[in-house]
């Protein structure tokens, strides 16, 4: 099998992600709709085929994966596309899942990323979280703030990242970019050693353990600017995880960091058009003295009505972009119930109660 020739073939068929497991077909995911390529399904040889040859593609080492039955990596096809692996074992036959990723940083505006998250590129310290559920576009959205500093500012920017995804090339700003596993050992001992590069901006690819968090927050607190991810749903949802990855007795402390130190949350899910595309779905806090009060006050749960209720601060809650979008008839009725955090509300607004 020919694994370099099917890679051109799935990217110009503009697939977004590609499944090689055995028992199915070759299949690739477009627009949100999953479809396979002709021929007969796959039998654990045709995958440990397909998966070494992508080894060799990449010309990396297998022994890793061979050895804990899980890999991630990135490599690129010249004048094709940049792929993320995925590599993994399950019923003893080896898989893989592939994400394509264009070369070509996307525009905010295509992908419909609203000016207010665009605009928090323009931040000088801080912290700016982007959230949301695997494949939800927090790293699309992570990198084309990066891409609108790297374009507009003289800054050290410095990306640590697992696997790195897209490319800059070095603009205004200087772009480092890191790979974990391969240019570093973690996220927490890169993230150590970026603070003695002489950084201005910093995007931590995600923040996944309470001494990586609590480094991000102290990064944060002394002048740099600091953006990063996690798989969380609603600014709530994240402050509250944030806090409860420390232990009980730090978790008073990082309160009032954090109302500190955060900027922004962003939080956001991609949902299915009319037209058969995908569309993102935002929420956005920006910190203001009273959503800082609440922080530092240990109140996180009564976050989510100063959203609904700040408009004019260029906020907008899950629910209220959700509802938006249906109204302009970009999503359909079934589906804006269906991903609404509260369900009978959003039905009751579109009038099904």
């Amino acid at each position: 099998m020919d694994v370099k020739k099917f890679l051109e073939d799935a990217t110009s068929r503009s697939a977004s992600d590609i499944f090689i497991i055995a028992g199915k077909p070759l299949t690739y995911k477009t627009k949100g709709i999953m479809k396979s390529f002709e021929g007969d399904c796959m039998y654990p040889d045709d995958t440990f085929k397909f998966v070494t040859g992508i080894y060799a593609l990449a010309e990396r080492s297998i022994d890793q994966f061979e050895q804990t039955g899980d890999d991630d990596f990135s490599f690129a096809i010249p004048g094709v596309s940049r792929f993320r692996v995925s590599t993994f074992k399950q019923r003893g036959s080896y898989s893989a899942v592939i994400r394509v990723i264009t070369f070509d940083l996307p525009r905010p505006e295509e992908l419909h990323i609203p000016e207010v998250v665009m605009n928090l590129a323009s931040s000088r310290n801080g912290m700016v979280l982007v959230t949301g559920p695997a494949g939800s576009g927090k790293s699309t959205t992570l990198a084309c703030i990066i891409d609108k500093i790297n374009r507009e500012r003289e800054s050290h920017i410095i990306t640590l990242e697992d696997p790195l995804e897209y490319l800059h090339r070095h603009e205004k700003s200087i772009v480092s970019q890191r790979e974990i596993n391969t240019d570093t050992e973690s996220y927490l001992t890169a993230l150590r050693a970026a603070l003695r590069q002489s950084p201005d901006v910093i995007l931590l690819g995600e923040m996944r353990d309470y001494e990586t968090m609590n480094t991000a927050v102290t990064a944060a607190e002394t002048g740099h600017l600091i953006f990063s991810s996690l798989h969380t749903i609603g600014a709530a949802n994240t402050i509250d995880r944030i806090i409860d990855a420390f232990p009980a007795t730090q978790q008073h402390q990082i309160s009032i960091q954090l109302a500190s130190v955060l900027q922004a949350v962003i939080s956001q899910k991609l949902l299915p058009t009319v037209n058969g595309e995908m569309i993102p779905a935002f929420e956005i806090m920006i910190l203001n003295p009273a959503i800082r009060n609440l922080i530092r006050e240990g109140k996180v749960h009564q976050i989510d009505g100063i959203i609904y209720t700040s408009a004019a601060d260029h906020m907008i809650a899950m629910d209220s972009s959700i509802y938006n979008l249906c109204n302009e008839g970009i999503i359909d009725h079934h589906t804006a119930v269906a991903e609404a955090v509260n369900p009978d509300i959003m039905a009751k607004r579109l009038g099904f109660l």
